[in-house]
Order: C-alpha cells, then sequence, then structure tokens
C-alpha cells in the first residue's frame, strides 16, 4: 500500500464531475452514522443513567461536531490529500466507536462530577472525528455548500428512518455498532476518491468483521449494558430492546413470582392467582391495599386501567367480580411478549382471560379517542419510586398528569364513576398533593362548584408496604362522593389500618383540605414548600416540586440522604451538565485564537459574522428540542417524538438548503426575507401545535406522523437556508473562518440543548418555541449589522 505521503492530491475542488456523486454519498453516509449514534446512545443513556441523559447525549453530539470544526483546523495542516484524511479519520471512526461504547456500558454508571466527565468526553470522540470530516469536506467544497449540506442533512434523515427499526431488531449495544459498520463504509468510499485501493480494501474488510462482532455480540452479549443507575445487572433471565425501552424479566428474591423491569429500572411485579380459587388471604389482599379501594367502593365495575404491567391492578378489577377490564399498556414486550406469548404462565394467563382486552397503545391517546365510559379509571405508580427517587422524571415530561389529562379522564366515567391514582406519600406532601391539584382545576373547568366534594385520599403505612415507603391513594368522583361512600372508605380504612388523609366534611387539618377549601389558591401555591400548582401539556413536568424561589438554595442546602434531593437530584445533574457545556463550548470558541491565531481572519466586523452563526444555531435547538416535547404526547412517546421531529426537520431542512442557492442566490436581502420568515413560521408553530396536537391524539399513528412532517417542514425548509447561505457569504467576506462558523454554530447548539429544559419548566414549550424564533430576529440583525450584508475582499492574518 503506498504511504499517504505519496498519494496524489485530491480536493473536491479539484474534482471532475464524476467524482461529485461519491462526495454527496460519502457525506450521505458519515451524516447518516453520525446521527444513528447520537439518537441510539439518547436511548442507551436512558437506561444507563436516566431518562432526561437523552438530551445528554444530543449535548455530547454537538459539541463533538462543534469540536471536531476545530479539530478541522489541524487535520486541515496535514501533508495528506483530503480525501485520505477524511479516509483515515472515518476508519479511525469505526474503532473508538466499539472502544467507547465497551468503555461506557462496561462502567459503573455514577452520576458524580467525575463520572460524568468521564462519559460525556469518551462519547464525544465518534462525534469529534465526525464533525472534523464534515467541516473539512463542506470548507472544501464550499462553491457548492448547498448541495453538501443537503446531502449531510439527507443522511441525517436517513439516521432517523432507521432508529427505530434497528433498534427493534438489534437492541441499543448493537445500534451504535451498525453506526461503526457505517463508518467503515464511508471510509471505504473516501479512500475510492483518494485513490487509495488498499485502504478502500482495509475499510470494507473492516466493516466486514464489524457486521461478524454484531453477530456475535447478538449472542454472547461482549458489548452490552453490565451497569445501570450505578448498579451491576444481575440474575435476568429474558432481555428485550424496542424503539423505546429495554425490558428485562427477574425472579423477585424470596418470593415464587416474577419482575418486569423497565431500563434496568423501574419494576413490576408480575402478579399470579388462580380466580377460580381465590382464597379469602388473597381476595383481602387484593382489596385492602390503596390501589384496592376503587373497587371496594364499586365492586364488579367496567374498568380502565392505565399502564397494568404486570397485572396487579387488573388482578384487583377481577377479585371484585368485574367482567369488564381494559387494560392500556404502552410497551409490546410487556403487553404481550411477556404475558401473552412468551411466558404467560408466569400471570396464570392473566392477560389471556376473557374478561380482560389489552390494548397495546399510549394511555392519553386510547383515552381521547375511546367512545366507552368506566366506572373505575386507575393509573398506579405508573412512573415508579425507583426512578422517581433518583431523580429520573423530575425534568422530563408526563402526560399522563396533567389538568388536560384529567378532563380527559372525567369525561370518560360514568356519572358514578371515579378515578384513582396511587403515588408516592412524603411529609410533607409533593406529588400526590399536585394530584389534588390537578383534580381541583380539572373539576373546576368542568363546572363542578365544590371539588372538595369529589376527592379522597387515603395513606398505606411504610411497615405495611415492607420498607418500601408511604402511598398515597387519591381518589377523583365525578360526582360529589355520596355519604354512603364516604362510610365504606372509612370502614375500609379502618379494616386495613389505613390513615384517612381527606375525606370530605372531615375537620382534620391537611395540606389536602387547604387546597381543596382555600379561596385564594395562588397564595397557597406560593406559601408552600413544594411547587405543586396544577401543571398543563404546555408544561408537563409533573414530578418537578422545586419552588422557582428555592432553586439556589436548594442546589447549596440539599443533603443527598434528604427525600428532596433524591427526588429533585436531577438538578445538581443537570446543573453540571450545564457547566460542563459551558466548559466545552468555551474550548469550542478559546481553542482556535488561543492555539490557531493565525489561521483567523482580521477583518472588520468578523465578530458580528460569527454571532450570525451562534444566532442561528441556538435557535434550531431550542425550537427543535421544544417541539420534541411537544409532541410526546401526539406521538405516544418521547422516542417516537425525538425521531419524527428530527427526521421532518433535518430532512426538510436539507431540502431548504438545496434550494437556497437558487431562491436566495446569496444575496443578503434575500437572506433577510428569510430570516423574518423564519421568525413568523415559528411563531405560528408555537400558537398552532397545541390545538393540532390535542385535537388529533386519537388519530391513527400513520397518520400522525404525516401530521407531524406536514406541520413542522415548512419552517424546517426556511430553517435550512441560513447556515449554506451564511457559509457562502462568509466564504467571499473571510473564507479561512468557514470552520470557525461551523464550531461556533455548533457550540450555540450544545449551550441551547442545555437550556431548552429549564426554559420549558419555567416558562412552558410555547415560550422557549418563541424564544427559539426571537434568536433568528437577532440573526437578522446580525447580518444587517455584519460584513455579510456587504461582502467585500477579507484581510486574513498571517
Amino acid at each position: 500500500m503506498p504511504s499517504l505521503d505519496t498519494l496524489a492530491p485530491e480536493t473536491a475542488r479539484g474534482a471532475g464531475k464524476r467524482h461529485w456523486p461519491q462526495i454527496y454519498f460519502g457525506v450521505a453516509s458519515t451524516s447518516l452514522a453520525t446521527l444513528l449514534l447520537e439518537l441510539a446512545l439518547t436511548r442507551v443513556f436512558s437506561v444507563v443513567y436516566f431518562y432526561h441523559f437523552a438530551f445528554l447525549a444530543i449535548s455530547i453530539a454537538l459539541f463533538g461536531l462543534g469540536a471536531g470544526g476545530v479539530f478541522s483546523y489541524v487535520v486541515a495542516s496535514w501533508r495528506w490529500p483530503l480525501f485520505a484524511k477524511t479516509g483515515m479519520l472515518a476508519a479511525a471512526n469505526a474503532l473508538a466507536i466499539v472502544l467507547c461504547s465497551f468503555f461506557l456500558l462496561t462502567r459503573t454508571g455514577n452520576l458524580d462530577t467525575a463520572g460524568l466527565l468521564a462519559a460525556y468526553f469518551a462519547a464525544a470522540i465518534p462525534f469529534v472525528l465526525s464533525g472534523a470530516i464534515l467541516s473539512l469536506v463542506i470548507a472544501d467544497t464550499i462553491r457548492s455548500v448547498s448541495r453538501v449540506y443537503f446531502f449531510d442533512l439527507t443522511g441525517a434523515a436517513a439516521g432517523c428512518l432507521a432508529l427505530v427499526p434497528l433498534l427493534n431488531w438489534v437492541g441499543g449495544p448493537n445500534t451504535i455498532l451498525v453506526a461503526a459498520v457505517l463508518f467503515a463504509v464511508s471510509a471505504a468510499i473516501w479512500f475510492h476518491l483518494a485513490r487509495a485501493p488498499r485502504g478502500r480494501v482495509a475499510s470494507v474488510l473492516f466493516g466486514l468483521a464489524l457486521v461478524a462482532l454484531i453477530t456475535y455480540n447478538s449472542k454472547f452479549f461482549l458489548i452490552d449494558v453490565k451497569f445501570a443507575k450505578g448498579k451491576q445487572i444481575r440474575d435476568e433471565e429474558f432481555v428485550q430492546w424496542n424503539s423505546f425501552s429495554r425490558i428485562a424479566l427477574k425472579p423477585e428474591p424470596g418470593r415464587d413470582m416474577k419482575s418486569i423491569v423497565i431500563d434496568a429500572d423501574a419494576a413490576t411485579g408480575v402478579a399470579r392467582f388462580d380466580f377460580a380459587k381465590l382464597s379469602p388471604a388473597e381476595r383481602f389482599d387484593l382489596a385492602y391495599h390503596g390501589p384496592g379501594f376503587p373497587y371496594l367502593l364499586r365492586p364488579a365495575a367496567k374498568t380502565l386501567v392505565i399502564g397494568p404491567g404486570g397485572g396487579w391492578d387488573v388482578s384487583r378489577a377481577l377479585a371484585s367480580g368485574s367482567k369488564d377490564v381494559t387494560g392500556v399498556e404502552i410497551n409490546p414486550i410487556i403487553a404481550t411478549t411477556i404475558m401473552r406469548t412468551k411466558f404467560p404462565q408466569y400471570s396464570n394467563r392473566l392477560y389471556l382471560r376473557p374478561e380482560v382486552k389489552i390494548v397495546v397503545e399510549d394511555g392519553r391517546s386510547f383515552v381521547r379517542r375511546s367512545r366507552e365510559r368506566y366506572q373505575v379509571l386507575q393509573a398506579t405508580l405508573v412512573d415508579t419510586w425507583a426512578s422517581t427517587a433518583a431523580g429520573a422524571f423530575a425534568l422530563s415530561e408526563n402526560n399522563l398528569y396533567t389538568t388536560n389529562a384529567f378532563l380527559d379522564y372525567l369525561s370518560h366515567l360514568t356519572d358514578d364513576g371515579l378515578m384513582a391514582f396511587t403515588r408516592w406519600g412524603f411529609d410533607p406532601p409533593r406529588e400526590s398533593l399536585r394530584i389534588v391539584s390537578l383534580a381541583r382545576a380539572a373539576l373546576e373547568q368542568m363546572g363542578r362548584r365544590d371539588p372538595s366534594r369529589h376527592v379522597a385520599v387515603v395513606r398505606e403505612d411504610l411497615q405495611r408496604l415492607e420498607g418500601w415507603g408511604s402511598q398515597d391513594t387519591i381518589l377523583v368522583s365525578r360526582s360529589p362522593f355520596s355519604a354512603a361512600d364516604i362510610s365504606r372508605i372509612q370502614s375500609a380504612a379502618a379494616t386495613a389500618k389505613m390513615q384517612v388523609v381527606y375525606l370530605p366534611g372531615t375537620p382534620v387539618e391537611t395540606p389536602f383540605r387547604q387546597l381543596l377549601l382555600t379561596t385564594n389558591l395562588q397564595r397557597f401555591y406560593s406559601s408552600y414548600p413544594f411547587d405543586i400548582r396544577p401543571v398543563s401539556d404546555n408544561r408537563p413536568f409533573f414530578f418537578y416540586t422545586v419552588q422557582p424561589r428555592d432553586l439556589w438554595h436548594y442546589l447549596s442546602r440539599a443533603s443527598s440522604a434528604s427525600e428532596d434531593y433524591k427526588i429533585n437530584a436531577v438538578l445538581p445533574i443537570l446543573f453540571a451538565l450545564i457547566v460542563i457545556s459551558i466548559a466545552a463550548t468555551l474550548v469550542i470558541l478559546a481553542l482556535p485564537p488561543l492555539l490557531l491565531r493565525h489561521r483567523l481572519p482580521r477583518a472588520p466586523g468578523a465578530l458580528k459574522a460569527l454571532f450570525f452563526f451562534l444566532f442561528i444555531g441556538a435557535g434550531y435547538i431550542l425550537i427543535q428540542v421544544a417541539l420534541i416535547q411537544k409532541f410526546v404526547l401526539f406521538l405516544g412517546h418521547p422516542t417516537y417524538a425525538l425521531t419524527v421531529i428530527i427526521f421532518s426537520m433535518v430532512l426538510a431542512s436539507g431540502f431548504g438548503s438545496f434550494a437556497s442557492n437558487r431562491l436566495i442566490r446569496r444575496q443578503p436581502r434575500r437572506l433577510i426575507w428569510v430570516l423574518a420568515l423564519i421568525a413568523a413560521a415559528v411563531f405560528s408553530l408555537a400558537l398552532l401545535v397545541t390545538p393540532i396536537a390535542e385535537s388529533g391524539v386519537a388519530l391513527p399513528f400513520p397518520l400522525k406522523v404525516l401530521i407531524t412532517v406536514a406541520i413542522v417542514a415548512p419552517a424546517g425548509f426556511l430553517m435550512g437556508m441560513p447556515f449554506p447561505t451564511g457559509l457562502g457569504l462568509l466564504e467571499r467576506v473571510m473564507p479561512a473562518s468557514i470552520r470557525w462558523a461551523w464550531a461556533t454554530n455548533a457550540a450555540s447548539s450544545v449551550m441551547g440543548s442545555a437550556a431548552a429544559m429549564f426554559l420549558a419548566i419555567y416558562l412552558g414549550l410555547n415560550l422557549t418555541i418563541v424564544i427559539g424564533g426571537a434568536f433568528y430576529i437577532a440573526a437578522l440583525f446580525s447580518v444587517l449589522s455584519s460584513p455579510l450584508r456587504a461582502p467585500a475582499p477579507a484581510t486574513l492574518a498571517g
């Protein structure tokens, strides 16, 4: 094989027309592999760490791509030909993905600062190499940047499409390895362009070896999740991944039953009863716990269970005599694979009984499209203590617990129907009190004059639950509780030795009574030590309970042993992420002037020109993250929202990039008009998304995907134009700063991805989208005040 030194110079600028399709294919395959890796990491990080770390993966990817832009300055000085360099980087990246994934999946996963830093920078390595490849190629093909950027974004869109089937077929770790295969393919393309046949053959052989590794790994789990949430994974009898979860089945220690474990953390036991000969002790055990109370009030009820998991609430309904029980379970591995096809014997074929109907669907979507009315609607510990205690859901959206959701539920109850929610009890109460605040808000919106007559709360103590913690069961009735209902609750609580926390007409002063009876709600919410205001679909952060005024106090004073810290542990973690993101951004922004000063332009207005790329990067990511969360309810799951929104935006942006050369023609005045149109389109999105999404929740999933694409694509098309147009204008003014613009754009995206969550929590998703649009207004003014408006020859340093 000839040395890289002796390879003939070959650049995109000098390539003939016959080479352009290969260049486009190389860019597309690199981008496909990059986005597939990014999205696969969101799923794996959700298992190894927690749900909100999906956004950590996005931040890591953006940081790596930006740092790769900086690194490309170094690579550009190497004396090898361009495509030889990109081929070497792509091959090195395929190997780096294998090594980094092994490191990330076999470490303990501790969430301290050192562990977070190690995970952050290890996972960033493949994105640094990918960013360098794309930065080198785009800088060298700047005269055709609109087409190159089109194939860049089209490849990313293909990565979105590939994610869900790959996760379903081969699982999370192997999907990461598929990204390594794709980088080996791109290396072969680059070596072909570099006229290096040995490099091309070596890349193909390496790719085939990686395919063999995936096959081996599917059977022997060499590269797999070994630790999760800081604990080693043990004793799993069955494991299966799908596009939004990792489900395992394992025995419960000391008990003759199994547990279903979701994402290596949240567990649901598999109920096992013989209803033909149910013993009095079993019947008592099913009825006289908090989740059994709705069936003591409404025996033999027509029942809807949201999130039935292993079947305990379904068993409670059957034990009470119910002949019509519907369970809505979002996860097909639980509802179908474990409970109905592969292991039905563990539950005595519970989900195959004629009285039971199991639907695989998101609970809100099912309720919205259902025409049935139920006597009991139940959701017990949907999102469990194991996750909540570690703060996994404190900053995640949960559309089951919003005022909008409660209105849906109440409208699907019979006149004597009730809904029952069981949450973990704390002192003073947080989650259960917020459930009551949601109930009051929903009942008042339905025109109920005295919501206090519609609510009851019972508490099961710590000792009865074998050390798991207290549980509050909140009963909410469509009609006021009758005297007979109240008497039954009091009698059942006495029999079960449970505490009656609130009943209509009882004089015991508790926060629940104060909340239901106060005439000054805002004063009560402001004075209460935790934020228990009702949340809406626009701010669906049910588990986040830190008062805004107490944020800094919490971060500085919270003890790691306190319940407050356990519930909201995500706060210091997310702040650590922001600190790391700031540090990463400073690295991206500071390294070029410190180490590569001779490469930077000294033209007047250079900083203003680069602010343009900063503003469009921040605006794009703010809008994207907010839309992802906004469409979780509409599409039914965060993974679907993540995939469809990113696919819609990047594909539409790709077509916008392709059209920008013809529509804008590198004319600053037209760019200004496009920026104004983007702001208008984004502001329209903020107004229209909520009513469209809410009215279409019950539609079939394929139709919802098409509607999502139709809503998002127009803005995405326009948002694809500024970046390649800006690069083209920049090339005429200060060509040496093109890679710097790439890095600046990515750096702003890093910060934007971390800031988006806080904006959504405190200001809501709609306003976060509006702020994203405002960044495009800022970009407009940066064009008006920078050399981008009036291109002039650049003055280069050195």
